[in-house]
């Protein structure tokens, strides 16, 4: 079995949404030939962590740590400073990591006889380190994945660096592009973008989207729950550009037009949140009742959450590039047999969403088109006729074993050779 080295920054014990691609990866690579070293960081010091991730790694598989040396992640007196300097290092505060962490990965591959390597970001030192590699030892193939866009990512955009960082990274983007000998991003609208941006050719690029395991809901009860109040699921970050004000807009009008009655509709709030600054927020629209932040959960206990709601709420944030990625726990949405109230702009996701029936969209930035969806599950809700039909055809094409079959078919063409 020929082995790869995994060098994924960001892995579990770690938890959010940024592990779970990598993981699974890790989980079903045996499953077509390739034995995955992984190559990542200690955990000691990090805010996320989420232990039951572990349980997706096959037993046997190495996992080398090295120090984090995460600024961000400093105690004492020197927090403040460390935190500053998290926030100018270039591209990301897993630069120090990268630097501190070469040599050991340079050695890994040399007495483990390793001859493809996979670099996943974010964070993109992920891929410095990978470029690092590949001129030390040029003969090993070198697979980059783009969870999200580089510098074309839309938050990045929303506040873009100084012209100088602008141009560094810039620059770096562009050698991990020309010397990778294979490309993978998460969407289509990413691979255009890329090429576009970089003004290079699109032979090397493959896509591989996001998807779920459906061991994950191996035992969980799907049945139709019985809820005394119409629940709504939200799970997920909310920051940056994602923002729920027009989702709680749209309940207050709702009750506020007394078509949702007092005491009539839940809705939770799972993730990673800054809990007194949410609750400041969901208190303004006289929604305290209505909306409980359940925090961040296990991987395991979000979907059981999932499956407990009637209906579970996608949201994205507009604005420039928004059309090109899709938000994570879409897919997880998929297999939950719940239909989803998706409040995204025009793009991938939307695209998703309606090409697998699993739920009706409402454009972001339109609250009473968000008006219309709630209150169209909530009186189908109250009928006992929240019944959806979602193409499965189309879902199980993002199955985690099936999109790990993809990846190990690109590490057979680096390696040129094919598996029976």
């Amino acid at each position: 079995m020929e082995k790869v080295l995994i060098i994924a920054n960001q892995f579990p014990p770690m938890g959010g949404s940024g592990v779970q691609r990598s993981v699974k990866f890790v989980k079903h690579l045996r499953n077509f030939g390739y034995e995955p070293v992984v190559f990542t960081r200690e955990t000691k010091g990090a805010t996320l962590i989420d232990e039951t991730l572990l349980n997706d790694v096959p037993q046997g598989v190495e996992i080398i740590r090295t120090k984090a040396y995460e600024p961000s992640e400093m105690q004492g007196i020197l927090k403040i400073p460390f935190k500053v300097l998290a926030k100018i290092m270039i591209p990301d505060s897993a630069r120090i990591w990268f630097e501190m962490s070469k040599k050991q990965a340079l050695k890994t591959i040399q007495d483990k006889n390793i001859k493809v390597i996979y670099t996943t970001s974010a964070p993109y030192s992920d891929h410095l380190l990978g470029l690092y590699l590949k001129r030390k030892i040029p003969n090993i193939k070198w697979i980059v994945d783009f969870r999200d866009e580089w510098t074309n990512n839309p938050y990045t955009l929303d506040n873009p660096h100084n012209l100088i960082r602008t141009k560094i990274e810039k620059n770096m983007e562009k050698s991990v592009l020309l010397e990778a000998d294979y490309l993978i991003t998460n969407t289509p609208v990413m691979k255009d973008n890329f090429i576009k941006n970089n003004g290079i050719n699109g032979k090397k690029f493959y896509v591989i989207p996001n998807g779920y395991d459906e061991e994950d809901f191996y035992n969980m009860d799907f049945t139709k729950p019985k809820n005394d109040k119409f629940t709504m699921v939200y799970t997920g970050a909310l920051y940056g550009r994602r923002k729920p004000d027009n989702f709680f807009n749209a309940i207050k009008n709702l009750k506020d037009k007394n078509i949702i009655k007092e005491n009539s509709v839940k809705v939770k709030l799972i993730g990673n949140y800054h809990k007194d600054r949410l609750q400041a927020q969901i208190d303004s629209f006289n929604l305290t009742n209505e909306i409980e932040i359940i925090g961040y959960v296990p991987h395991n206990v979000c979907i059981q959450h999932q499956l407990s709601a009637d209906a579970l709420v996608l949201i994205e944030g507009s604005g420039i590039g928004a059309n090109a990625f899709y938000t994570g726990k879409i897919f997880e949405y998929m297999n939950t047999k719940r239909p989803v109230l998706a409040i995204l702009p025009d793009g991938v996701a939307k695209d998703l969403v309606l090409e697998s029936k699993i739920g009706i969209v409402a454009n972001t930035d339109n609250v009473l088109e968000i008006e219309n969806i709630i209150k169209n599950y909530y009186e189908k809700w109250q009928q006992n006729k929240l019944d959806f039909e979602p193409d499965f055809n189309v879902i199980e094409k993002f199955e985690r074993k099936r999109l790990t079959k993809e990846l190990a078919n690109i590490f057979d063409m680096a390696l040129k050779f094919t598996k029976n």
